[in-house]
């Protein structure tokens, strides 16, 4: 790549010199002068509404938002004047003054709330505002519980826009935007309607880049709760793979820890009867998704054979691109699948009935939340699985009970539903799901056991959509893994014009279930300098090399349950309990 030309310019009287595309905010991230920012969120929120990160320019005759300004050679840049300061306080208290002051009760509590932080930072006085906070109390809208993944509280919007620059610009879902004018100035749906009315697919990516408690899942705390102490219930937990890499966060444990022992323990400490790992149901998922492409390519099937292991994507492919749901592999998803072995095949082996078994799975997703209560997914009137939790859920949980969570022993998953390989644990960063695929479609298509199973080609996160072209025996694939669903739109036009693919991945949340709308919330201040995504990845991949078997076709427990129950991949009984359909959406 040929290198950017630089610039030379001043910042508060130190000397910087960047490359010309760089914004005057990070440029003084180099030097490590800090500019507050609000509505500012990189690659999502780049507007410069909020005028918390005005500079002075010399030469210039109006301050400059920093986040949007470029540098130029022999800038001159004054960052914290008093006059500046003085501003940007009594534009924060101006913000704070139409904002209720409940920060006791808010989800986002005393440290995650951007708004509040800066608060502190800048000593604004609350009592300058006083009788708007009584006008305020008065008068506030309530919540407003949209359904089944995701609530939303007016009273706390500080109309950023970041919810919308995400929905519209990196989802192009586009189901919220600002409605009304004025005073009245809300962020809400078309019409207002209760957003499970809308074209949302429950991503909860807007939860992930709101700076207050404005925009939250819908919890199910209570709901576990009450299930958890109903004596004629047999209570068992399952967690996905991002949830390990990520859980950590909320106890201040750095970015990209593998927490998988300490999980299991707490998880235990809370109570379940059985902690279960949803990697397990992973590698069942490549069984039977990985057989299903085989017999597409082999028969003539419909290709390109796509993912289904995303509730946002299937959501969002059922609204936009109802004439391709064929081309969608008719597997659940890993919890769901594992919901229905639970409630059959392990079931039968503990002598219970499905109805006494109540399964919760913990996911970084809140469309796990919506799929969970979907009626195909389903067997004989169970629904697979009985409640979601998030990432964020369980670790409020885990406060709640007084558990010192970094200092816990690691523990570890029950048998047989928490044995699994390093194919099943990297679905939960972009690419995993086709990589533990090919791992084992190159074994079957083959006959023989490859060692080079590290498909390079599929990885990674800075680019949202990768595209190769991928030789087994005699057999050329060409696959693509998109992640988020901008990318995956522009993908599925593609595919619809008339281009050949044969497998694709697509994951709603750009990143993968790593970034999905129930992991930590991490401020502007952390995500627009650190890649989150790729750190908890990392930690994936890690798991992926130490384990001791990294093909999902030789997981011995997923081996016995064919054995003793399912028959084959692909049999009467397999498509009975791990297979569904999807249906067109207005």
């Amino acid at each position: 790549m040929k290198n950017k030309k630089r610039v030379q310019l001043t910042i508060d009287g130190m000397d910087v010199n960047v490359p010309e595309d760089y914004t005057i905010l990070k440029a003084a991230k180099e030097v490590n002068i800090k500019i507050p920012t609000l509505c500012f969120l990189k690659d999502v929120c780049e507007i410069g509404c909020c005028r918390m990160c005005l500079v002075e320019v010399e030469g210039m005759k109006n301050w400059q938002a920093s986040c949007v300004q470029k540098v130029a050679d022999g800038m001159v840049v004054k960052t914290h004047t008093p006059d500046i300061l003085n501003f940007r306080k009594k534009n924060l208290e101006l913000i704070l003054s139409n904002h209720p002051a409940m920060c006791q009760s808010c989800n986002r509590g005393s440290t995650g709330c951007e708004l509040k932080t800066l608060a502190n930072t800048m000593d604004t006085e609350f009592a300058n505002y006083a009788i708007n906070q009584e006008v305020i109390t008065a008068n506030q809208v309530m919540e407003v519980d949209d359904g089944i993944s995701i609530m939303r509280d007016p009273n706390r919007c500080i109309l950023c826009r970041r919810c919308i620059s995400i929905c519209h610009n990196v989802q192009t879902v586009g189901a919220i935007d600002v409605i009304n004018r004025g005073f009245s100035t809300v962020v809400g749906t078309t019409f207002n309607r209760p957003i499970d009315e809308s074209r949302c697919v429950n991503c909860g990516q807007c939860i992930n880049v709101c700076p207050t408690g404005a925009l939250q899942e819908h919890s199910n705390m209570d709901d576990f709760w009450e299930i958890l102490k109903d004596p004629d219930r047999f209570v068992i937990v399952q967690t996905a793979p991002a949830v390990r890499a990520a859980l950590g966060e909320e106890f201040d444990m750095p970015i990209g820890t593998d927490v998988t022992g300490k999980m299991v323990t707490a998880l235990r400490m809370l109570g379940f009867d059985k902690v279960f790992d949803t990697d397990t149901a992973a590698d069942l998922t490549i069984m039977e998704e990985g057989t299903e492409l085989i017999k597409r390519i082999q028969n003539g099937g419909k290709l390109p054979l796509i993912t289904s292991c995303s509730p946002g994507w299937i959501k969002f492919c059922e609204h936009n691109f109802p004439d391709m749901l064929d081309n969608l592999s008719s597997c659940k998803s890993p919890h769901e699948m594992l919901g229905a072995v639970i409630k059959s095949y392990y079931a039968e082996k503990i002598g219970k009935d499905p109805s006494q078994i109540a399964v919760i799975s913990i996911m970084p997703c809140t469309a796990k939340k919506y799929e969970a209560q979907r009626e195909e997914l389903n067997v004989d009137g169970q629904q697979d699985v009985d409640l979601v939790l998030t990432t964020r859920e369980v670790a409020r949980m885990i406060q709640a009970f007084g558990i010192d969570f970094p200092a816990l022993p690691d523990g570890e998953f029950d048998n047989p539903l928490g044995i699994s390989t390093g194919a099943g644990t990297i679905f939960g960063a972009s690419g995993g799901v086709m990589e533990a695929a090919l791992r084992t479609v190159a074994d079957v298509l083959t006959g023989m056991s490859s060692d080079s199973i590290d498909y390079m080609q599929v990885r990674g996160q800075e680019e949202g959509l990768k595209e190769a072209e991928i030789t087994i025996g005699d057999i050329t694939l060409k696959a693509a893994a998109a992640h988020g669903l901008g990318n995956a739109r522009a993908l599925m036009e593609r595919v619809r014009s008339g281009e050949h693919f044969d497998f694709i991945e697509v994951m709603a949340c750009p990143g993968g279930c790593v970034n999905g709308g129930g992991q930590p919330q991490q401020p502007s201040s952390v995500r627009n300098w650190v890649n989150v995504g790729e750190e908890r990845a990392k930690a994936l991949y890690r798991s992926d090399h130490e384990n001791f078997i990294r093909k999902s076709h030789k997981n011995p427990v997923i081996k016995e349950l064919y054995k003793e129950y399912l028959g084959e991949p692909g049999s009467e009984k397999a498509h009975k309990l791990l297979h569904t359909h999807y249906h067109p959406r207005g």
